[in-house]
């Protein structure tokens, strides 16, 4: 016959039911008191300004006849505080009749009683103790109906005033934990209308106790009027939230028409002309040519772009010299604007040139103007073949130091008589000259000094060059060194362009053709 004995450990049972106490009937010796109890069942916290954190200390007492130990804490506050426990003393074995305190950081968000109810197990008979904490949250002059936050936001609110012009404005506003534990911000965002213009950037991510960061507003508005919006600020904290208002009126000026020049940016090249306008004036009966300057009055070097006029038919040429394209004006420098005018109808020319460039507002426009009372034939003008450097003519008032044309000799004090070269433009000593009579032998051009009688393959001096002759078949080529110029004839306008005075040298030209 076997026996089977079952042992049932009934105290092993009950320490795993209560870990880290004593078993149930430890408590039950000695003085037989509750255990752990307030010694001020009710605690004043007193006024608190709004915004503020308060430390209030809690005090308890262990009446029993056995040491306890204390567990887990609750506290319960108002809606209008926030609370925690800062410091805990009670967390050791507390021996009979010894205390301990408590300290909890109560913060104020809104005015008005409050009240906070703190919960706590121990080890002692009664198991749980209570104890009550109360005052009230003083509000200040203009933030009674304000609710704070664990952030504190400088400033509570944004304003960015009246806008009368188009650009953005930017504000900074300082989010600043006042917190005793650090506080981290999940997310940062504005809530407004699309058309109300408002961005923010911001990098603050966790605040420690005291610390802060800047969120940056930018407001580009869109629409005329008042916008409104808010900067709302998410985190962990007890209140979960912080708010910053956000208000700004557009009211843009009268759009008033623009200046030819603009005004300095700093940071860049500025063009301006040296005339605002060009004006061939009236009665343009010749080819008229006008030179503006451009000069970067910035300071940043800029570069021309393009040039190019706004109409195509009305005779005007923007010269290759000077001002160009790809061409780079440094501070202060300037380059010369040439523009030629030959009339192709009578009456008034409106038409502009347009210089692109990289400087303040990108593009300058300079208005030109003019009345033409003749047409220009474009057929008569001189065309340069090509042309070298400025030909050497001789003057008969230079003198030299050489003694071999009796004149004064440096060394003997007597005066020299040898002619010197002088440079001249051979491109320009044909201005104003025309074609008025044509043959394949001879012809007769007029200019500043009259009519002429020219022919083919013999030398003339035309305006102080000595000229090789060869007529074609459209025009006569005028040779001088490495400089050919080929003028131009036009049969259908010859008759228009004769002058007064010409008929007798018309005349011999119509015998020398019928030759």
């Amino acid at each position: 016959m076997t026996v089977t004995l079952l042992v049932v450990g009934f105290g092993s049972f009950a320490y795993a039911q209560y870990p880290g106490f004593d078993g149930p009937g430890a408590g039950r010796g000695g003085s037989g008191g509750t255990g752990l109890v307030p010694v001020s069942p009710q605690v004043d916290g007193g006024s608190i300004p709004i915004g503020a954190t308060a430390q209030i200390v809690v005090l308890f007492r262990n009446d029993g006849g056995q040491p306890v130990q204390t567990g887990k804490i609750n506290l319960y506050p108002s809606s209008n505080v926030s609370a925690q426990v800062s410091l805990n003393q009670c967390g050791e074995l507390l021996a009979a009749g010894g205390e301990c305190a408590l300290a909890v950081s109560v913060k104020a968000l809104q005015a008005g009683a409050w009240r906070l109810e703190l919960l706590m197990l121990h080890s002692g008979r009664s198991r749980l103790v209570t104890t009550t904490l109360s005052g009230n949250v003083e509000a200040g002059t203009d933030s009674s109906d304000r609710l704070s936050s664990d952030l504190e936001t400088i400033p509570d609110e944004v304003d960015f005033g009246a806008l009368g012009n188009s650009q953005t404005m930017v504000e900074s506003v300082i989010l600043r934990n006042i917190t005793s534990t650090t506080v981290k911000i999940s997310d940062i965002l504005i809530n407004a209308s699309d058309s109300a213009g408002y961005s923010v950037q911001s990098e603050c991510d966790e605040l420690k106790a005291g610390q802060a960061c800047i969120a940056t507003v930018t407001w580009s508005p869109k629409q005329k009027g008042p916008s409104t919006g808010v900067l709302v600020v998410k985190h962990d904290g007890p209140t979960a939230i912080a708010s910053v208002s956000l208000t700004g009126d557009y009211d843009p000026d009268e759009v008033e028409e623009a200046e030819v020049f603009p005004e300095a940016v700093p940071g860049r090249g500025l063009l301006i002309a040296s005339q605002s306008e060009m004006d061939f004036g009236d009665s343009v009966t010749a080819a008229s040519t006008m030179t503006v300057s451009l000069v970067n009055t910035g300071d940043s070097p800029l570069t021309l772009k393009e040039i190019k006029l706004a109409g195509s038919d009305n005779g005007l040429i923007v010269g290759s010299d000077g001002c160009s394209a790809d061409l780079v004006l440094a501070p202060i420098e300037a380059c010369p604007l040439t523009i030629t005018w030959s009339p192709t109808r009578i009456g008034e020319v409106l038409d502009d040139v347009k210089v692109i460039h990289d400087g303040a507002r990108g593009v300058l426009v300079l208005p030109i103007r003019g009345t033409a009372e003749a047409v220009v034939s474009q057929d008569q003008k001189a065309i340069v073949l090509s042309r070298v450097e400025p030909t050497r003519v001789i003057g008969s008032d230079d003198v030299t130091s050489d003694s071999g044309y009796g004149g004064m000799n440096t060394k003997s004090g007597q005066k020299s008589s040898k002619p010197q070269t002088k440079a001249l433009n051979t491109s320009s000593a044909l201005d104003g000259l025309k074609i008025t009579s044509f043959s394949a032998k001879r012809a007769i051009v007029n200019g500043p000094g009259g009519s002429r009688l020219i022919f083919n393959n013999e030398p003339v001096m035309l305006g102080g060059v000595m000229w090789d002759v060869a007529i074609q078949n459209n025009g006569i080529e005028f040779a001088s060194g490495d400089d050919r110029i080929l003028l131009l004839f036009d049969r259908s306008l010859s008759s228009v362009n004769r002058v007064s005075g010409q008929s007798r040298s018309t005349s011999t030209s119509s015998a020398a053709s019928d030759e």
